[in-house]
């Protein structure tokens, strides 16, 4: 399972601290502020039950996550309310972005909201 990347367009933009509880994933989460030094550049972390870790996402980018193992149970702590009029995203096999999601294409299973998602390119900020 893929969730390709999205964010909420402000004043409902959400900063997102993450933690896998059992299994593991990769998250992503992609730097969408125009203004910054790292605009269009992503991180990419492996969360697992075993290790523990947690990602702080801040506002400003938009986020993603594949799940490696059979199957994953996760949560997140977000600062502000969900707003489904306020959802954008981006294709998560944007070749600009260049994002190694560590399993293979034929392996990878995406909503058909995921799949209709435009480039990184055509998106104004």
């Amino acid at each position: 399972m893929l969730r390709g990347l999205h964010y909420q367009l402000a004043p409902y933009a959400q900063a997102k601290l993450v933690r896998v509880v059992e299994g593991s994933i990769l998250d992503i989460a992609l730097d969408i502020r125009p203004s910054s030094p790292t605009y269009g550049e992503h991180i990419a972390v492996e969360l697992t039950s075993q290790n523990k870790q947690q990602l702080f996402i801040p506002q400003g980018f938009a986020h993603g996550f594949v799940v490696l193992s059979e199957s994953a149970v996760f949560s997140y702590k977000v600062d502000n309310y969900y707003n489904p009029a306020q959802e954008q995203g981006i294709t998560y096999n944007d070749q600009k972005l260049a994002i190694d999601w560590q399993l293979p294409q034929h392996q990878l299973q995406l909503s058909e909201k995921d799949k209709a998602l435009p480039n990184f390119s055509s998106i104004l900020f």
